[in-house]
């Protein structure tokens, strides 16, 4: 489950930067609005994915309210969902 939920973040994370930097600006500067449709459905299925899979983990593990407040965060930072999977999610795997 733990690994389902690292590569969920990422995937998160990816999709993240890919509706700032990419799809946002297509729509607004380019006047190009369908990739945004995809990469946003995309992204939106990925946080929700992200938040479950993260209350599940936290249930499941008894991590407790505080981290799961630290990833929840994670997933509204661009590039937060990096930084939480480095710091609190691949020590987890290797111990």
């Amino acid at each position: 489950m733990l690994k389902a939920f690292r590569i969920t973040a990422i995937l998160e994370g990816i999709s993240y930067l890919m509706l700032f930097g990419f799809s946002m600006p297509l729509k607004h500067w380019a006047k190009i609005p369908e990739p945004n449709i995809y990469v946003g459905y995309a992204h939106g299925f990925l946080f929700i994915a992200f938040v479950v899979l993260a209350v599940v983990l936290t249930m499941e593990r008894k991590w407790g309210l505080r981290r799961f407040m630290i990833l929840f965060i994670a997933s509204l930072l661009p590039f937060g969902t990096f930084y939480a999977d480095k710091k609190y999610l691949k020590p987890l795997t290797t111990s």
